[in-house]
């Protein structure tokens, strides 16, 4: 179960990386501009960040099995329609349909929860969460190879093929959880999220592209400040809410989420920035003159790495807490995003520097999930643990969104775009920056109470759907 669960993480992974390779060829590919293809990172982000919270929901509802089954069905389905798109437009219905992945995550944890004996709870879940880094490492150079040797569409038909596998495997071998919140779904929590979730990743994601000052990226953040107030007015008095606010208010859930943000800031630096140091040309000063293949080649320690530490990182929380766990992993990546920011010119110490930052983010990926669901009843894990992973979708759009801004404002050309090492040194600074904030807020979260099932802070209107 735990062996079909992660491989269900990896999927999610490889969804999110498979089109980052291809962003320069797809224009010509498929006969569209830079700014439309943009779009292939942008659909699915927005696509998975509202998907997550709703499936997270449906889940604790209905069933956490059944919303997985439908969660793989629709990225395998998205991904056999992306490798037979003929044109730009199919090709981002795809990926609209695999941003349902995103939900992933949160329902495999849960279901380990539910399912798992006590001793085994904290190494699944630790494994389930670092998935996502690993497959993240593991996806950058595959799909270099297989687009190198065979045809980008090939990434999309293996994506489809798996999931549809995964889809079988569940079926046969992973068992309904038998806790269910009930009740009636939010339908009006659900697309007043939907509306502040768009206007915010939009605004971020965007925001380089058509301007920070632009008329639209504006009306986007006023379109965020008034409607997510209004959304939360509402879920503090409706009856089954989508996202219990006052289980979310609590300080543990609050402060790991925050620090959630920040972690997921500092790991991504690595992933997009370390592959484009290593391919830029020697006489650039601080390159490497790696090919596609050959800087994914290079990345694989990091995916490795976070695959090792995720049991040993899930025994020393069971040994000294998990708070102790994300601390000493904010730390790690601390001092991996210092390393990075300072160039280093053998490729040795460059890959050094981003497997202590693999090391850090498996760490703190392991440790977060285990805070979250130590803070909230049963029957709202994977709600709760949805919302966790769409702060971690929120820390890499803000990271993508710094990134973009500062080599946007400090590229120089000169005989061709040359990227200059300080932006280089400018994102791996800012990236230890929120490493180190996320770090302090994680030492003074106060430790989660262990909660099981129904108790005395869960909202009434849940026990009463219950008893129902």
């Amino acid at each position: 179960m735990i062996g079909l669960l992660c491989a269900s993480g990896l999927a999610v992974s490889l969804v999110q990386t498979i089109v980052v390779p291809l962003l320069p060829q797809f224009p010509h590919l498929l006969d569209t501009t830079v700014s439309t293809v943009s779009w292939l990172i942008t659909a699915t982000l927005v696509a998975g960040a509202v998907s997550a919270p709703v499936f997270g929901r449906l889940g604790d509802m209905y069933g956490k099995r059944k919303i997985l089954l439908f969660s793989l069905a629709l990225v395998s389905v998205g991904s056999v329609l992306g490798a037979a798109a003929p044109d730009i437009v199919v090709l981002l219905v795809g990926r609209v349909l695999q941003g349902a992945a995103f939900g992933v995550i949160a329902l495999g944890i849960s279901i380990i929860r539910d399912e798992l004996p006590e001793q085994k709870v904290g190494s699944g879940i630790a494994l389930m969460s670092s998935s996502l880094g690993i497959g993240a490492a593991v996806g950058l150079p595959l799909a270099g190879v297989v687009a190198q040797v065979v045809s980008w569409r090939w990434l999309f038909l293996g994506v489809g093929i798996l999931g549809f596998l995964l889809v079988a495997g569940v079926r046969a071998y992973v068992p309904e959880s038998p806790l269910r919140s009930g009740g009636r779904f939010d339908v009006k929590g659900a697309f007043g999220i939907t509306i502040g979730l768009v206007c915010v990743l939009l605004a971020v994601s965007k925001g380089s592209d058509w301007g920070w000052h632009s008329p639209v990226v504006l009306c986007l953040i006023a379109g965020a400040i008034i409607v997510f107030p209004l959304w939360g007015w509402y879920e503090l008095r409706t009856s089954g809410p989508l996202v219990d606010l006052r289980v979310t208010a609590r300080p543990a859930v609050l402060l790991t989420n925050v620090t959630t943000v920040l972690i997921g800031f500092a790991m991504f630096a690595s992933f997009v920035m370390t592959t484009q140091i290593m391919q830029a040309a020697p006489s650039s000063g601080y390159g490497f003159g790696l090919s596609l293949v050959g800087a994914g080649i290079a990345m694989l320690p990091m995916g490795a790495a976070m695959a090792v530490l995720s049991p040993v990182s899930a025994r020393l929380s069971a040994w000294r807490g998990p708070r102790t766990t994300l601390v000493l992993g904010g730390l790690m990546l601390l001092a991996g995003n210092l390393m990075a920011a300072m160039l280093p010119g053998a490729l040795g110490l460059l890959i050094l520097a981003t497997t202590v930052i693999s090391i850090g983010s498996a760490m703190a990926y392991s440790a977060m999930p285990l805070l979250v669901i130590r803070a909230v009843p049963q029957s709202e894990t994977a709600a709760a643990n949805s919302l966790n992973t769409l702060m971690r979708q929120l820390g890499t759009a803000t990271c993508t969104a710094v990134i973009a801004a500062v080599t946007s404002a400090m590229t120089v050309s000169a005989g061709g775009t040359v990227v200059p090492p300080r932006t280089y040194t400018i994102v791996f600074v800012v990236a230890a920056a929120a490493a180190l904030v996320g770090t302090i807020i994680a030492a003074v979260t106060p430790s989660p109470e262990t909660v099981a099932g129904a108790d005395e802070h869960e909202a009434p209107a849940t026990v009463g759907a219950r008893a129902a």
